[in-house]
């Protein structure tokens, strides 16, 4: 049952996973998720014990480009194959990976990193059943666009924004709440708006303006697959623009309001917005706060493209991505 992980520029971390209960002092730490993903797989009738692990990523830490996601997908594949003979499911998995990162490593994410890491590919997800999200894996050649995908590091970290993450959820179900219900997802935009004054006055107009997005943005995410399995790549970069505006006016996920001076995602944003205007598109990428954007650049720009963000945010700030289709897999 004792676990070793040696990971390429952090100290070892041993823990013995005998006990898988959530520890305190481990919130926040990676000892908490490889507990957790061992705590889970256990809850779920999966069989866990020890092994030693090497490990090398070029995912930065801390960035929003789903670093922990990815370390859960990648203990979640460990145990499976040593352990399960391979019988765990990619949903499986991000579920799995998600509980871990929610109750040991206590931060309150979503499942839609977690999903993307362990099914890879271009793929449309509906969290409306939690316990069983529909995954559906879209049929799209990146490669045919002539466009590159590019992930902009603006080297602001994560760290300590997790009540600031927290806070988006939190307040857009104490809306729902407020009109008799859990969650938004059981309401709709006619009902907010139809109630707008009263939510103003017992919510506030941040509550307000993110459940609006909510709408919205669920409807875009429609749009963005119907666009893609239609062929229509310069409509997904029209409402992949709509949506980066809608987090930046009325998500509000792109600085944190007790660090004002710090604010990479808006600036990377800017200068994508004057460099690449209605050609190709950007946005945050991940959770916000701080970390990364995401910008699909048109390849006979994206030298000049990367020349810009590395001269702004350091050398090797943009970083160069594929779209592979595999999720969690053993080679």
């Amino acid at each position: 049952n004792k676990i070793t992980v040696y990971s390429n520029g952090f100290d070892p971390i041993v823990i013995d996973i005998s006990d898988t209960s959530p520890v305190k002092s481990e919130e926040g730490g990676t000892s908490a998720l490889i507990r957790g993903v061992a705590h889970f797989m256990k809850e779920s009738g999966f069989s866990v014990g020890g092994f030693n692990a090497n490990i090398f990523s070029t995912v930065p830490k801390g960035s929003g480009l789903s670093s922990s996601a990815a370390f859960e997908a990648l203990i979640c594949t460990i145990f499976d194959n040593l352990y399960n003979s391979g019988e765990l499911d990619p949903v499986k998995a991000a579920i799995i990976s998600q509980r871990a990162e929610n109750v040991h490593f206590a931060k309150p994410c979503g499942l839609m990193d977690q999903m993307a890491c362990c099914v890879g590919g271009f793929i449309t997800i509906d969290f409306e059943n939690k316990e069983n999200p529909v995954v559906k894996k879209l049929n799209f050649d990146f490669s045919s666009t002539k466009h590159t995908l590019c992930i902009v590091d603006t080297h602001g970290s994560h760290h300590d924004l997790t009540d600031e993450y927290a806070a988006i959820p939190r307040e857009m179900k104490y809306i729902a709440e407020f009109l008799k219900k859990t969650t938004l997802s059981q309401l709709s935009k006619a009902d907010i708006i139809e109630n707008i004054q009263l939510i103003r006055e017992n919510c506030g107009d941040r509550a307000l303006l993110r459940s609006l997005h909510f709408f919205d943005e669920n409807q875009r995410v429609v749009n963005m697959s119907n666009a893609i399995e239609n062929g229509d790549f310069n409509e997904f970069l029209k409402i992949s623009r709509e949506s980066g505006r809608s987090s930046l006016s009325y998500l509000q996920n792109i600085f944190s309001v007790t660090d004002i001076s710090n604010q990479g995602l808006s600036l990377a944003l800017y200068l994508s917005d004057n460099f690449l205007g209605e050609k190709g598109a950007y946005r945050v990428h991940g959770g916000g706060f701080a970390g990364t954007i995401q910008a699909f650049v048109p390849n006979n720009m994206v030298a000049d493209y990367e020349k810009l963000m590395n001269k702004t945010f350091g050398d090797h700030s943009c970083h160069i991505l594929m779209i592979r289709e595999q999720g969690k897999i053993k080679l």
